[in-house]
């Protein structure tokens, strides 16, 4: 892929001339880094087989758009986390933008007594409240994290908390449903023969792609989170890339909520909940370092399509429910290993 996953590879050093040796171990490293990307290709590959040979519904047209379909709203978690942890930062409390964002524009456009919202705005500002959510849960994170230089982790985990509560009381423990119209167009539409919710998906991919390997605000995430005093003494301005990154990751997990939303026409107190532990190994096994700097769209894209599909292999295998929580488990665990060793050293 023509993204590179680490920006101080994709640089040549000072001194270093076309045709010289440092020159051409460069060049070798910008060559392993995309090959690490499609690490994943070939494990995708094989359980695209294995499903096949299990069930014969796997490659059909309708089951194919129904895994992509479910991972999407997902998938803009991994989205967002991505761009967060090349930044060398992570954000714990998407998974509770992912449900509160949406949260809070249905209790406020659901009509009393249709759905437990108050009807305070009609059901057209639902949308612009959802992302208006996400987007200040992001200026939070970074005021406490860029501004006043908290650590990260333990804000994140904060504020996952105080989210989760505030979902929480605002439902009354309660699903929103009867949302308006609004809500649940992008959730449930269908453009050219294929759910909205996938092309919003691929496009916001394909964006994040263009973002991280062809602009300087993706070298500039790249080069904080490989040595964020290193870049602010090249005159990266960290602090607005940072803060700029954050308030992104939030607005793309109010979204996926939204689209979560839409598909399923309610929003539940527990929107979200754990979501952040399939976040977190999609984005790992699709070879985004928790230390920063290192990364690529593609490979977690790849990431998190590896797990829903071994989902719903594991489903039309007829594995009882209550097991597929543990195989999910050993499978992640059994991938990383594998793609680790197939794309070079491991991460910590």
């Amino acid at each position: 892929m023509p993204e590179t996953t680490t920006a101080p590879e994709a640089r040549t050093t000072g001194g270093a001339t076309a045709g010289t040796p440092g020159q051409r171990r460069i060049a070798g490293r910008v060559a392993l880094a995309r090959l690490r990307d499609l690490a994943l290709v070939p494990a995708i590959i094989i359980i695209a087989i294995v499903g096949q040979l299990i069930n014969p519904v796997f490659l059909k047209p309708d089951n194919v758009i129904n895994i992509v379909q479910t991972m999407s709203e997902i998938a803009l978690l991994v989205l967002a986390q991505t761009i967060v942890l090349v930044a060398g930062k992570m954000d714990l409390s998407l998974e509770s933008t992912f449900g509160l964002a949406p949260g809070v524009a249905a209790w406020m456009t659901v009509a009393v007594g249709a759905g437990h919202g108050l009807g305070l705005v009609p059901g057209g500002w639902a949308v612009p409240i959802t992302l208006a959510v996400g987007a200040l849960i992001g200026i939070a994170n970074a005021l406490l994290i860029v501004r006043f230089g908290l650590h990260g982790f333990i804000v994140t985990l904060g504020m996952l908390i105080v989210l989760r509560g505030l979902l929480t009381g605002i439902s009354g423990g309660q699903t929103f449903f009867t949302l308006p119209e609004s809500m649940m167009y992008l959730g449930t539409a269908v453009w050219w023969g294929i759910p909205a919710s996938i092309w919003i998906c691929v496009a916001l991919f394909a964006a994040g792609i263009v973002l991280l390997g062809y602009t300087s605000f993706g070298r500039s995430l790249y080069a904080i989170g490989g040595n964020v005093d290193a870049a602010r003494a090249a005159g990266i301005r960290t602090d607005r890339v940072l803060g700029v990154a954050l308030v992104s990751a939030s607005t793309l997990a109010a979204l996926g909520g939204l689209l979560l939303s839409g598909r399923l026409a309610s929003v539940a107190a527990s929107q979200g909940n754990g979501a952040i532990f399939t976040v977190f190994a999609a984005a790992v096994i699709g070879g985004v370092s928790l230390n920063g700097g290192k990364g690529s769209m593609f490979g977690a894209f790849t990431g998190i399509l590896l797990l829903f599909m071994i989902q719903n292999v594991l489903t039309l295998a007829g594995v009882p429910a209550q097991w597929i929580g543990a195989l999910n488990g050993a499978i992640i665990l059994i991938a990383l290993v594998v793609s680790r060793i197939t794309g070079g050293k491991a991460q910590e």
